[in-house]
């Protein structure tokens, strides 16, 4: 299979092209490493080399042979060493799989490395100490917007045709933005979280990945959805494929549109243009199109994401051996100290304003069936404007920086609504502006359906980064 003609297919294709036998899985193997190795010395994506040979899956499987990537967000792969980012975690090894890894194995995905991402997942910005800047294939000046940004970035640069990621308060949807990519943040309880947590993040952090395709990711959520036994948030499946809902019709949709960020912090008006546009764009198709906004108070969701920052701060003080705190960077440092001082009163705090800011959102999705926002405020970020070594940040403060960049996210997270992240469009200087669609929970069908008209309608398959494997 040559390189270029492996760049250029989706992970769908790819699987067609196995399953006919025009190719054998080999040989899709062998243009992954080639590519991946040809784009990382530019973009710093990789936590360790390339595993000698892909971790065991099934060949068979509805995506077999197709290659993939996980996040360093461990333990998530069983054998698989993890860092989280950081210094401080040396020789932690996952013992078992993430249910969402054994889903991902019998999938039949050929995983064949681990991405990058900030220390603990908690930067909108993958540049930590420990792997230093992963840069945009788009601008290797510019970030690659975190948790997921290792991943983001070898997917948008044709080295894989998908990557695992996971959104706690935008780290799927930020780094597609950025890196032109769809992300898809799952609604809470549509994928698993065990079997080593009953939640994760008190429910705000979901389990998914990055694709370049509408159809890719149908594909995925389609074989890796659905209830695991002993989950404490399970949504049931709907009665049709997420790969047959994209053919659907959705109907006349009431679609809300804001370009204003609910914490009033400004909105490029590069990025505010690309969203009103795709909501132009289903107007033309067919939709009623109004401005509008959900009722959310900015408090709220830092409070709420408080749940997931102290969570995260938890689980590494209950860990076999804690982190040496003089190896963590300065923000995860200020986590660790809040976290011991959190006290249950401050959890309850918390959930008081999950409960406002979930109420406020459903009473919203009441009214309206799809809500079109920027996915960031700004363009992708230079290196190092979002400092996480900066010791001046309380854990607060540091939510409130980065939502200053990325303030359209979190809320869903807090809420547990599915959202996804499309690349609808460029600015001036060539970089990629993401458009955030979000539904009610559990209609993720819906917001695929409404995505496949925005794909035809703007596509974006033809946009290449200027660094790119093929």
């Amino acid at each position: 299979m040559e390189l270029s003609e492996y760049c250029a297919l989706d992970a769908t294709a790819l699987r067609e092209l196995i399953r006919t036998g025009q190719v054998n899985a080999a040989e899709v193997e062998t243009a992954a490493r080639q590519a991946i190795e040809s784009v990382n010395g530019d973009l710093n994506a990789l936590t360790q080399p390339l595993f000698q040979s892909a971790l065991d899956h099934d060949p068979d499987g509805p995506i077999g042979g197709v290659p993939f990537l996980v996040k360093d967000s461990g333990p998530f792969a069983r054998g698989v060493t993890f860092t989280l980012g950081s210094r401080s975690i040396r020789g932690a090894v996952a013992a078992v799989d993430h249910e969402l890894m054994t889903r991902f194995r019998a999938a039949g995905l050929a995983t064949l490395g681990q991405t990058t991402a900030p220390e603990l997942g908690l930067s909108y910005a993958t540049e930590s100490l420990r792997y230093g800047r992963t840069r945009n294939p788009w601008a290797l000046e510019r970030g690659v917007g975190g948790s997921s940004g290792g991943a983001a970035a070898l997917v948008a640069a044709g080295a894989v045709p998908l990557a695992h990621g996971n959104d706690g308060g935008g780290s799927v949807r930020i780094p597609a933005s950025a890196c032109g990519l769809v992300g898809l943040k799952v609604s809470r309880g549509r994928t698993p979280s065990g079997p080593l947590a009953g939640e994760a993040g008190f429910g705000l952090i979901a389990e998914f990945g990055l694709t370049r395709s509408i159809r890719d990711t149908a594909l995925l959520l389609e074989c890796v959805s659905g209830p695991a036994v002993g989950e404490k948030y399970t949504l049931s499946s709907p009665d049709v494929r997420y790969t047959e809902v994209l053919r659907a019709d959705p109907g006349r949709l009431r679609v809300a549109v804001t370009t204003d960020a609910w914490s009033g912090v400004p909105v490029d008006l590069q990025v505010a243009g690309v969203a009103a546009e795709a909501a132009r764009t289903l107007e033309w198709i067919g939709h009623s199109v109004s401005p509008a906004t959900p009722g959310i108070q900015p408090d709220d969701i830092v409070e709420g994401s408080m749940l997931a920052a102290v969570a995260t701060g938890a689980a590494l003080l209950r860990a076999p051996v804690r982190p040496d705190p003089g190896r963590l960077e300065a923000v995860s440092r200020a986590l660790l100290a809040e976290t011991l001082a959190f006290t249950a009163l401050d959890v309850m705090a918390a959930l008081d304003a999950q409960n406002r800011l979930t109420r406020a959102v459903g009473t919203f999705f009441t009214e309206y069936d799809l809500l079109v926002t920027p996915t960031l405020a700004q363009l992708p970020a230079r290196h190092g404007e979002l400092d996480y070594d900066d010791p001046g940040y309380s854990m607060r403060d540091w939510l409130r920086r980065i939502y200053q960049y990325g303030p359209f996210t979190a809320a869903f997270n807090v809420s547990g609504n599915p959202a996804i992240s499309l690349p609808l469009g460029q600015s001036r200087e060539g970089l990629p502006i993401g458009v955030q669609l979000v539904a009610a929970t559990g209609r993720e069908d819906l917001l695929l359906q409404v995505a496949a008209q925005l794909e035809q309608a703007q596509p974006w398959a033809g946009r290449q980064p200027s660094v790119f494997a093929g």
